[in-house]
């Protein structure tokens, strides 16, 4: 006998719970829609389960046990400091299920229902949820699909207990002792630091001329000498061939600067970029228009070729960042309620949890001379700031690119500790159109990093106190 597929019928659909679909379904809920949230695996999505959070407990483990070990110069010695990375893993997991439980809560909190199951399109205004043992149709008003994005497999480097994503790399069971990284972007650089700090023996190979190809020269660099003095290997211009699994490791081929060389490690760890989850959706069945990279076309309320479906975060075009999914998440969602919202990516920040940090959000020096502004560029070291002597975090500098006709902030850039912090206050600058007579007349606590971006203003208007200019 066959039970009756009666369509459910809702408001909003949101498919996928990460930092893109959570929000919309929040925001959606709060402006009075009936939602219902779909997740085919965990609340909290990559970024909360397998990506921002994890990785970012996993950095600062290992920068606690490399500072432990390397304090002498401030006077701490503490003798010989043991390692538990089972005890690390479970700690890293504990925050996982504090912020995954903290989610459910909050949607559960808005009266969202939350559906588990794969959605597949069947038309412009319906999806079948299916799990293991049944299926439901669901007809919807608006729908906003959230479902992110996948790393990328090469065909030469399979997936394998020894060859492994940025997933696979949260989850291991022991610090390898030799690390082998191909791809020397945020991805790669982050997690091969962090094993680093933890006592693997790192090597990275990038196939550009430098790690971190997407910051400014003086900002990656910073990171690859911090990262060759811990004792990591970074080959650029080296294009991974191919390998060789045996019994007790991996081994490597590639070609470096024109010539091969081979590379011995216990694992493998690829991340050369991830690719969008639209391919198995049925996006077709409804009309909804991707491109050659499965990237959904969206336009300016991350609306897509359908009126009432919506595409936020990594399926959608621009930069691969959790804090980029929600806020398109409540554009969508107050797009839908009729509310004049639109995306607007001025002050959109991008972040290396490396060491030291890197951040920059708006326009670099060169961006800006490339759309026509003469500007100014003004620097201040972390070496002149009390506060980073004091933590004895001294590398680094802050970079602020203004305008020169009137020191209209029009970029930031921060290499040095707490980057990821800091680099707040310069959005908020950009957002709001501030100068830097701004910055510079706005006081701020002493002894703290956030002098700097004072400091840096006051470069700019030619008066610094702290730097002979």
């Amino acid at each position: 006998m066959v039970v009756g597929d009666f369509p459910i019928e809702v408001d909003t659909l949101v498919i996928g719970s990460g930092p893109g679909g959570y929000v919309a379904a929040i925001r959606a809920a709060q402006l009075g829609q009936k939602v219902t949230v779909v997740e085919r695996e965990n609340l909290g999505g990559v970024c909360l389960n397998v990506g921002c959070i994890p990785s970012k407990a996993l950095i600062e483990a290992g920068h606690r046990f490399h500072k432990a070990n390397h304090s002498e110069d401030m006077g701490i010695s503490v003798g010989e400091v043991n390692l538990d990375f089972s005890k690390v893993q479970k700690w890293k997991q504990s925050v996982v299920e504090k912020l995954t439980g903290g989610v459910e809560g909050l949607l559960k909190g808005n009266k969202v229902d939350i559906v588990k199951g794969e959605a597949y399109f069947v038309d412009e205004s319906t999806v079948r949820i299916m799990d293991e043992k049944s299926s439901q149709t669901y007809k919807f008003n608006n729908c906003i699909v959230a479902t992110g994005s996948q790393p990328i497999e090469l065909p030469a480097f399979k997936w394998s207990e020894r060859v492994v994503s940025s997933t696979g790399a949260l989850s291991l069971k022991e610090v390898p002792k030799k690390l082998i990284v191909i791809g020397g972007g945020y991805i790669g650089i982050e997690l091969g630091s962090a094993y680093a700090d933890l006592g693997s023996e790192v090597t990275i190979l990038e196939g550009t001329k430098s790690i971190l190809p997407g910051f400014e020269k003086q900002m990656s660099q910073l990171v690859a000498k911090r990262l060759k003095n811990m004792g990591v290997t970074i080959k650029t211009e080296a294009f991974a061939q191919s390998m060789e699994e045996t019994a007790d490791g991996i081994k490597v081929k590639a070609e470096v600067k024109g010539k091969e060389e081979e590379f011995d490690g216990d694992i493998l760890l690829v991340t050369v970029g991830r690719r969008p989850n639209t391919d198995e959706l049925g996006l077709e069945q409804a009309g909804v228009e991707i491109d050659e990279k499965g990237i959904v076309k969206v336009d300016n309320q991350c609306r897509t070729s359908v009126k009432n479906i919506f595409a936020i975060g990594d399926i959608a075009p621009g930069p691969q960042l959790a804090h980029k999914a929600s806020y398109e998440a409540k554009v969508a969602a107050e797009a839908i309620a009729g509310e004049p919202s639109v995306i607007d990516y001025t002050a959109i920040p991008a972040v290396v949890f490396s060491g030291p940090e890197l951040a920059t959000v708006g326009l670099t020096e060169q961006e800006a001379k490339d759309e026509g502004y003469d500007v100014v560029a003004s620097k201040f070291p972390f070496a002149a700031n009390g506060r980073a002597l004091s933590l004895n975090e001294t590398e680094g500098f802050m970079k602020m690119v203004t305008r020169k006709e009137d020191g209209l902030v029009l970029g930031v850039q921060i290499a040095g500790a707490n980057a990821s912090d800091m680099i707040s206050e310069a959005c908020v600058a950009i957002e709001a159109g501030m100068t830097a007579e701004d910055l510079a007349l706005t006081i701020h606590a002493h002894p703290s990093l956030g002098e700097i971006t004072m400091e840096t203003a006051e470069v700019a208007l030619g008066m610094p106190i702290h730097i002979v200019k």
